[in-house]
């Protein structure tokens, strides 16, 4: 009988070294994936996307109008249509990016041009005080590491 008793005592350190390598695994894969990111109930609504859709075309419009030496055509943003919503953190501020697509008219001179469905992609921020919202324009960077933004207030 004692012959048998130290391979009971070897499958009970085994067993109790398995429950325990589980265990830790488990409470890293809980930790890793409740990384905390800012409900998607407090992200913008339609007339915030859409008015960050249009600064995002004035400001490309705007430097190609100036290349061309050009005026600004008219930029009527409709039908925007969100198709994903990923809320992050940038910079310690809740930040949601936003991509689907739109409806865009332009208007040149007395002619008017629709274009549908056109794709968008956007980062979204509301600012400390919680009363504004900025887009953010991703800008190259020197370091692969780190992204640097531009910001840009929604009126």
């Amino acid at each position: 009988m004692c012959l048998h008793q130290p391979e009971e005592a070897m499958k009970k350190i085994c067993r109790w070294g398995l429950q325990y390598v589980l265990t830790v695994c488990l409470i890293f894969s809980l930790v890793a994936c409740g990384a905390p990111t800012p409900p998607i109930s407090l992200a913008p609504g339609g007339e915030i996307i859409q008015k960050a859709i249009a600064l995002s075309l004035e400001q490309s419009q705007q430097q190609l109008s100036e290349r061309l030496q050009a005026s600004n055509p008219g930029l009527k943003i409709t039908r925007v249509n969100v198709e994903q919503i990923e809320p992050m953190y940038i910079g310690k501020l809740a930040a949601y990016h936003f991509m689907g697509t739109y409806n865009l008219k332009v208007a040149v001179g007395d002619r008017e041009v629709t274009q549908k469905d056109n794709d968008f992609n956007i980062y979204i921020q509301r600012q400390k005080e919680g009363k504004t919202w900025r887009w953010l324009k991703q800008v190259a960077s020197d370091s692969e590491t780190a992204i640097q933004w531009l910001s840009y207030l929604i009126r």
